[in-house]
């Protein structure tokens, strides 16, 4: 037994060390020591704004760094214990130490997942939208209730979701619905399900209850704050302001505030109908518009784009990322990484947690264009 966990303390070891140059922790470190320096000079409070961003982000490495560095001092403490238990024929030590490898499991794969999630706007908010695709009524049904599953899996985050835009199907559902999403690592986390979904189900609208499949996209991209530049200039802009629609209710507006930003050099078209007052809508678009210019960039100098463009496909047949089938049999599967689960209810109930982590950590589902078919 104690073999076998010495071999486990090795093997988590070897994982961690491995992540030392993805972590950037010789980097995250200089930083930190940059940071505590400038805090302590005279006029670092002169300027408010970038004093608070700079102690934040001092936070945010010092996180980093304290989780790595918590994980290794763990692994030293229960190969020490395991030696001296040897020597002294102790078995409850040698327990002791074997019962501490599991959360220390569970600590090496948050380091994993961290790796997974450093990327420069990872931490920060996002906005997301939910189209319907091919599919008629039941595909604008299906973005409703992935509306309903997205905003119960941020409320389990502790996320807070807010509809900057819907336009509602004819029958049921959206056919689109855009929301603003404000919580730490929201972005990081939820660009994992962008792509088509796809839903096979007996159809509630149809007389014949027959089985239909319905598809709706979602797009994710990051809220950008105002310490990254993009510029937008005033040509290149169409700003409108028009009446709200929707279905009425207490948030939606009667009066001509909705404002409607069009991008003329992308054909990016914003609209946001939520806030009380013009002014309040106009920054909110122009606040979607900055996150989705930035995440355009960012695909262009990763060179992605086209790939992502191409793998997206249309919102139908051929190009789905995963499968929600309620009949004639109930199960969920992610067609990249392979992972599923026929508890249904609980994933369109918010449980997305495995599908995510499993992307963000770069699984592939070997069987993935069989799986396609």
């Amino acid at each position: 037994m104690a073999n076998d966990s010495m071999e486990k303390i090795n093997g988590l070891r070897e994982r961690v060390l491995a992540l030392r140059g993805h972590l950037d922790l010789d980097r995250k470190r200089s930083r930190i020591a940059l940071i505590e320096r400038d805090s302590t000079q005279p006029n670092f409070w002169d300027d408010n704004t970038k004093a608070q961003a700079m102690l934040k982000e001092k936070s945010t490495l010092e996180l980093s760094v304290g989780a790595y560095d918590k994980v290794m001092r763990g692994l030293d403490d229960a190969q020490t214990l395991l030696e001296l238990a040897a020597e002294a024929g102790d078995e409850d030590t040698a327990r002791e130490a074997e019962g501490s490898l599991e959360g220390l499991d569970g600590e090496v794969a948050k380091l994993e997942l961290a790796r997974m999630l450093s990327g420069e706007q990872d931490r920060s908010s996002c906005f997301m939208d939910i189209n319907a695709g091919a599919g008629g009524t039941d595909s604008m049904d299906w973005a409703a209730m992935l509306l309903r599953m997205y905003t119960r899996y941020c409320e389990s985050k502790g996320w807070k979701v807010e509809i900057n835009d819907e336009v509602p199907g004819e029958e049921a559902g959206f056919k689109n619905v855009s929301l603003r999403i404000e919580g730490d690592f929201a972005y990081g986390y939820l660009k994992a399900e962008v792509g088509v979904h796809r839903l096979v189900r007996i159809s509630p609208f149809d007389a014949n209850a027959r089985r239909q499949t319905a598809f709706a996209s979602v797009d994710v991209y990051p809220e950008v704050d105002d310490t990254i530049q993009i510029d937008i200039p005033e040509k290149d802009i169409d700003l409108k302001f028009i009446r709200g629609g929707g279905a009425g209710g207490q948030k939606v507006n009667k009066t001509s505030s909705t404002a409607q930003l069009r991008h003329l050099p992308t054909g990016i078209i914003i609209t946001c109908q939520t806030e009380r007052s013009q002014s309040a809508n106009k920054d909110m678009a122009f606040k979607i518009l900055r996150g989705r210019l930035y995440e355009l960039e960012m695909k262009k100098r990763e060179a992605l784009r086209d790939a992502a463009e191409a793998a997206k496909k249309d919102i139908s047949f051929g190009s789905q990322i995963r499968s929600y089938v309620l009949a004639p049999y109930r199960m969920v599967k992610d067609l990249r990484t392979g992972v599923e689960t026929g508890n249904v209810d609980s994933v369109l109930d918010g449980e997305l947690e495995e599908f995510i982590t499993a992307q963000l950590l770069g699984v592939k589902n070997p069987n993935r264009n069989a799986a396609l078919d």
